[in-house]
């Protein structure tokens, strides 16, 4: 080992271009902390990386390579060497080192550092230096965490970007996020899909009215129709039927009948066609009522009818229990004549023997004692 190691020092000293030959083959028999010396003092750095990765100084290699990436950076190596470090404040500073000297790397080394690296601190590393856009594909691949930072900086790049499908998707997707704060920031954009998705999120909100009042000023009929159906409140729906009747939208008040139904009254729609002239745009809706209406009043008396019928045979089966059953005429047992007992033949009256009286009927048909 002393032999191989001291021809490593020379080497380092004398023959620089010889050196690396030397390691690769000859490493396993030196005294690594030696030659490390060796070569820090002749500044061969890519020398120095090669020692350190066998030596397990991963670290020390990290910080080498990025410290002196001139001569011993090479992107493959590492990423090899990142994953391994033990120290995880190396993984923030490789990411300044990428974002300086190799910034469109950065998502292929967030890739390898995805599952060691904290979110919300890469995140907020490059909104601090505006480099947001950088990042996206990495922002994309970890927003299936549903982290809070992640999933802001996203609906900004994608606002930034007027990408407006993806926004949809990420907040259709994801629910960590502050929805009031984005719905606020995009009812004002200049850019209709992105007031679409405020109303959106106003509805998601249960925030009717608002998401409502959005759609209305774009003339998204059919969105403000939707809103208010989910709504499940007749006010709302009546509301919202209100106002295509002062716009004069006699379309959108017949659509509007059609997909709020079951929440509007037929009496104000019957007065507000009334007073309107819009009889035949709630004929539709009207003639629907009634139809369901009969058949409700058929089913009850349909069933009242099954109710009276089950109460008669009740009845009779109750009484028919009540004369006959346990307790009635039917099993009433008959007082029959005991031992020692004598029956009068004229009347079939019971009479006891031996009580000393001598009774039985007298001439004109009394008793005679």
């Amino acid at each position: 080992m002393g032999m191989f190691t001291e021809l490593g020092i020379l080497y380092a000293r004398y023959r620089p271009e010889r050196m690396m030959e030397h390691l690769k083959i000859f490493w396993s028999r030196l005294n690594i902390p030696k030659v490390i010396v060796a070569c820090e003092e002749a500044h061969l750095w890519t020398e120095l990386v090669f020692l350190y990765v066998h030596y397990d100084e991963y670290d020390n290699a990290a910080i080498t390579m990025m410290k002196h990436s001139p001569e011993a950076w090479e992107h493959g190596a590492f990423k090899e060497v990142v994953v391994k470090v033990s120290n995880l404040e190396i993984y923030y500073k490789a990411l300044r080192f990428y974002l300086d000297e190799q910034p469109m790397l950065l998502n292929d080394l967030l890739t390898v550092l995805v599952t060691r690296i904290d979110h919300n601190r890469v995140v907020q590393m490059f909104q601090k230096s505006d480099n947001i856009p950088l990042i996206k594909n990495y922002l994309m691949s970890v927003q299936s965490v549903n982290n809070l930072a992640v999933n802001t900086a996203y609906h900004e790049l994608m606002i930034e970007e007027e990408d407006y499908e993806g926004l949809r998707r990420s907040v259709d997707t994801n629910t960590n996020f502050d929805n009031m704060i984005l719905a606020g920031r995009l009812e004002r954009h200049e850019l209709l899909e992105f007031r679409r998705i405020a109303a959106h999120l106003y509805k998601r909100n249960k925030k009717w009215r608002q998401s409502m009042t959005l759609s209305k000023q774009d003339r998204l009929y059919k969105d403000a129709m939707e809103t208010a159906a989910d709504s499940k409140d007749g006010s709302v729906a009546e509301e919202l039927l209100q106002y295509f009747v002062e716009s004069g939208n006699k379309e959108c008040f017949a659509a509007c009948l059609y997909i709020c139904y079951d929440l509007v009254r037929p009496d104000v729609v019957l007065e507000l066609a009334w007073r309107h002239g819009l009889t035949d745009f709630s004929m539709p809706y009207m003639v629907q009522f009634m139809r369901e209406y009969v058949e409700k009043v058929d089913k009850l008396e349909k069933a009242h009818e099954e109710r009276v019928e089950k109460e008669k045979k009740e009845r009779s089966t109750t009484e028919g229990t009540t004369i006959l059953g346990p307790g009635g005429l039917g099993n009433t047992m008959m007082i029959t004549a005991g031992p020692g007992m004598v029956v009068p033949q004229a009347t079939g009256m019971v009479m006891p023997q031996g009580t000393g009286m001598n009774m039985g009927y007298g001439q004109q048909g009394g008793f005679g004692f």
